[in-house]
């Protein structure tokens, strides 16, 4: 199949030399020239995907020319950013298949990505790729498991075979919804679970933190018309434990460096690379407070991040919250 793969840093790179191993004719779209140089002369994008070999993978700065022609697109480029591309490309984005593989939601409107692609691309069809799935290790052929989402199980199922191989396995759900909310809201816990170790707290703190933060997501996620077992899955639980435990995880460790005193934007700066969680704490936040859904590791995350309230000062207010039962009516039978 001829495949386009939009976006060159790490998942983009990771993915677009998966699809080129599973024997799919690739047309890679990376905005930096020196990207495209390094990949075209060396067989390496050293600068995202270090020590990975891409060899018979082809870079290219021209954006039209990596789209036309491709029936199924790959968007591998931060949430924020994914509405300006398909606006710009509109005319050569609708009708195709698009597999987004970011996890985010939109500041300002609150959307999933599936919504920006129902506005501007309404002849297409949309897939949520999802689940713990580091580019680090997926480059490096070590076994991982996602997730394909779409209203359409016949398209999921496509991708499953299209992207599957020896060392990536792909599953298919039908909760679209569940699995984009699940993918953007365990940047969040993750956020604050490095924070926790940044603070110097331990397992039982990140323990805590994993598992009532899989909770609010759920809560969210059922306001919103999601299957609350899409939570127990790849999207939910899976890509949580990943991303709170995993030194490949963007978000701990902005989280951490919050934790011992860094603001948000120099987080950022150290890490290096686009941190999801940071601004999609601020979208949860607000459709939290929009659907009346209480989400107090959201709320305080916020705070510290938006309002500049002290990281321990925050732990202690999640501490001495009114006293409740752990399982809310919302979840009983």
């Amino acid at each position: 199949m001829e495949i386009t793969v939009i976006g060159g840093g790490s998942w983009g790179t990771a993915i677009a030399r998966l699809l080129k191993i599973n024997g799919h004719e690739v047309s890679f779209y990376v905005r930096d020239p020196k990207t495209k140089k390094a990949i075209n002369d060396t067989g390496c994008n050293d600068k995202y995907l270090p020590g990975i070999s891409l060899e018979g993978l082809k870079a290219t700065t021209n954006i039209d020319v990596a789209i036309d022609g491709s029936r199924l697109v790959v968007m591998a480029v931060p949430s924020q950013n994914v509405r300006s591309v398909f606006e710009t490309q509109q005319h050569l984005l609708d009708g195709k298949i698009i597999v987004n593989l970011s996890k985010g939601l939109e500041l300002g409107t609150l959307d999933r990505i599936s919504q920006i692609a129902e506005e501007l691309l309404p002849k297409s069809t949309f897939v949520a790729l999802s689940g713990p799935s580091h580019a680090e290790e997926v480059g490096r052929n070590i076994p991982t498991a996602v997730v394909a989402a779409s209203k359409d199980i016949d398209v999921a199922k496509m991708i499953q075979n299209v992207f599957s191989n020896d060392s990536f396995r792909v599953y298919t759900n039908t909760d679209l919804v569940g699995v984009e909310i699940g993918g953007a809201l365990k940047n969040i816990i993750a956020l604050a679970a490095g924070m926790s170790e940044g603070l110097g707290f331990g397992d039982n703190t990140t323990a805590a933190l994993a598992t009532r933060g899989i909770y609010e997501m759920s809560k969210l996620g059922l306001a919103l018309g999601a299957e609350a077992q899409t939570f127990n899955g790849l999207s939910g639980i899976g890509d949580l434990i990943v991303t709170c435990t995993s030194t490949h995880s963007r978000n701990r460790r902005a989280g951490i460096l919050i934790g011992k005193g860094l603001s948000k934007d120099q987080a950022s700066l150290e890490v290096g690379q686009v941190v999801e969680g940071i601004k999609t704490t601020k979208s949860a936040y607000e459709l939290s407070k929009k659907h009346k859904i209480s989400m107090p590791i959201t709320q305080k995350l916020y705070e510290v991040l938006y309002q500049a309230l002290d990281p321990r000062k925050a732990v202690v207010d999640l501490m001495r919250r009114d006293y409740k039962d752990e399982i809310e009516p919302l979840f009983k039978h």
